[in-house]
């Protein structure tokens, strides 16, 4: 691989360094902030040499090119664009910062919510392995007191029991504050002094009088527990992020050490009861309240809807808010039935691509497709929806559609998780609490994997077959591709004065106006390694081949009348050639003098065997990648 056309290539693509504001790279990946996205060529992207897919992201360009060889492709374009080296992170916030508050808050609420994910899969496993002992015919419930089932389920259910303290830490990292402070706070909100809300429906008025803080009209406000609640704790670290930075700045530093974290923990703990908890805990009520229902609509059709549409939220960046939801749900009822029709979408695209990859006979789309679907089943959609199925749109339709039908079937048999944070395979792990919840989670993905492969297999075609291209470079080529073999001006087919070339008689390609050298010579090189198959014997025609592709270049108009005056040949019939080899000089001052025009047809004369002859370039390049002429 030829690491700096590589990256030449992507900055031409991307509009030029000009329009990077940051860039980095990850272990596969480039990852890349434009300025203004309207100037990337994503179709020139994709058929880069070397890049194995591209995606926007996250406000981000990201260029899959793969371990190994990403590092030295982003060296090059350091080197070729004279880009400041930034970190993945660095890159991250640049990227944040060109998005509207809307999506901000998003990406703020997966920043916060990512981290829990190991805490809440490990807890939600092993509740998943009690809750399946316990469904064994011979468990006896006595057990259920014994002191190690006792001490066992109460490790499980411990990050649920203190998820705002987790979230709060969590918190903390994103609103650069405190996290010790922040876990105070946390631990505030579920203090084992205050009353559970859940029993507060059970309270004497005498008794529910003690816990009010303050009513307005019919609206109170307990001191009580915010156990099942995530967006409370998640306003109160910002609020307490907000006073730690501000008191750091007005605070004498000799007594700052103590007055600081005490105004801090003060105001936001007096605030989040007041203000904070009864305010957003009511309206986080109210979005679950909504979720429940729209996921349990008659006859699964929230769920068919949600898997519909699943996809495209994750296109645009709105999945992040997801993890939240499942939180609040995981919080309120203990179960969440988000993930199981989450499981369904991504299973669905990861089949879409692998329907792709199993029909396309391109072999870069293989190379992509393939590992693309695994990475769905895993739970990872990114390759596959942005690296092949919203780049083909029919197998992101495909997909679309298996995931609506997968999501209708777990949603109308109650199909649900005890956790967030994995889906696909491993969500086994969190559903297999239940058998037969298990095998529900499983039917989910194989009908939703079995829809959208054979949606995906019908429709989708590949753009093209394998095609010889003429490409006006002289860079290294792909298999495919034919070398500019002279250099000059090019000029499309049917502008050639000569109807046997400009209808296409003797089939498709381009022509080249030569250019003559100080003493009115012209060269004519190899445009690939392949073999001279003709040259003829006035030598102003030459036939190579390679591959399969047949190329006529054909030095002038007429010019056979010369009878090989003004030309010298330097290979003969038969010869094996590299590209780049000289195979023909001709004095192109003569030619002219002569009164023959020099336009030099270059023909793929087997042009019926393919589909398609494109040109990837219209720049006529010398030999040393200098432009000449760049006017096609």
């Amino acid at each position: 691989m030829d690491y700096k056309k590589c990256a030449k290539e992507i900055l031409e693509a991307i509009g030029t360094d000009k329009n990077i504001i940051s860039a980095a790279h990850c272990a596969t990946r480039l990852r890349i902030v434009i300025s203004d996205n309207s100037k990337v060529d994503k179709k020139k992207l994709e058929n880069i040499d070397g890049v194995k897919g591209m995606f926007v992201a996250a406000g981000q360009v990201q260029i899959v090119i793969g371990t190994g060889t990403v590092n030295k492709v982003y060296e090059e374009m350091v080197k070729i664009g004279h880009i400041e080296v930034k970190s993945t992170e660095e890159v991250k916030k640049d990227a944040v910062s060109k998005q509207n508050v809307f999506f901000r808050v998003i990406k703020t609420l997966g920043d916060i919510f990512v981290p829990i994910i190991p805490a809440i899969v490990a807890c939600g496993i092993l509740m998943g392995i009690l809750e399946g002992i316990t469904k064994i015919p011979s468990w006896d419930p006595a057990w259920s007191e014994n002191v190690w089932y006792v001490l066992f389920h109460n490790i499980s259910n411990a990050a649920f029991a203190c998820l705002p303290i987790l979230i709060a830490v969590s918190a903390a990292g994103v609103f650069k504050c405190n996290k010790l402070l922040a876990a105070v706070v946390g631990i505030i909100l579920v203090h084992p002094g205050l009353t559970n809300a859940w029993n507060i429906a059970s309270m004497t008025e005498e008794e529910l009088a003690k816990i009010t803080l303050f009513q307005i009209g019919e609206w109170r406000v307990y001191l009580t527990g915010f156990q099942g609640h995530v967006i409370p704790i998640i306003i109160s670290i910002w609020l307490l992020s907000f006073c730690e930075k501000k008191l750091h700045k007005i605070v004498p530093e000799m007594i700052d050490l103590f007055v600081t974290p005490l105004l801090s923990v003060l105001i936001t703990g007096a605030a989040s009861f007041i203000i904070i908890a009864p305010i957003f805990s009511t309206a986080e009520n109210a979005v679950l309240y909504a979720c429940e229902w729209f996921i349990s609509i008659p006859y699964g059709f929230g769920g068919l809807i949600i898997g519909g549409i699943y996809a495209l939220t994750v296109i645009v960046g709105l999945h992040h808010m997801y993890n939240a939801l499942e939180a609040g749900l995981l919080a309120k009822t203990h179960f969440n039935p988000w993930m199981p029709i989450a499981t369904c979408v991504n299973t669905a695209q990861g089949a879409a691509a692998l329907a792709v990859a199993v029909k396309t006979k391109d072999k870069k789309l293989k190379a992509i497709a393939f590992p693309g679907a695994l990475s769905a089943y895993l739970g990872i959609t990114e390759p596959a929806l942005f690296g092949v199925n919203l780049r083909f749109k029919k197998p992101l339709i495909a997909g679309c559609i298996g995931g609506a039908v997968g999501g209708w079937f777990v949603a109308l048999l109650g199909v649900k998780a005890n956790a967030y944070g994995v889906t696909g395979i491993f969500g086994i792990l969190i559903t297999m609490f239940e058998v037969r919840n298990l095998l529900l989670y499983l039917a989910g993905i194989g009908i939703a994997s079995g829809v959208a492969f054979v949606v995906s297999f019908i429709l989708y075609k590949d753009e093209k077959a394998t095609e010889p291209v003429l490409k006006v470079v002289y860079e290294k080529l792909n298999k495919n591709e034919v070398g500019n073999p002279i250099e000059g001006k090019v000029i499309p087919l049917k502008q050639v004065k000569d109807k046997t070339f400009s209808k296409g008689v003797l089939g498709k390609g381009l022509a080249v106006v030569p250019t003559m050298d100080k003493d009115g010579f012209g060269y004519v090189y190899a445009p690939f390694d392949g073999k001279l198959e003709t040259l003829f014997e006035t030598k102003h025609a030459l036939g190579l081949s390679k591959d399969g592709i047949e190329v006529l270049i054909h030095v002038g108009i007429n010019t056979v009348q010369l009878k090989g005056e003004g030309f010298e040949a330097y290979k003969k019939t038969g010869d094996t050639v590299k590209r780049g080899d000289l195979l023909v000089k001709v004095n192109l001052k003569l030619l002219k003098k002569k009164g023959y025009d020099i336009t030099t047809p270059i023909i793929i004369t087997n042009s019926a065997e393919f589909k398609k002859i494109s040109v990837l370039s219209k720049e006529s390049m010398n030999r040393e990648g200098k432009c000449l002429s760049c006017q096609a």
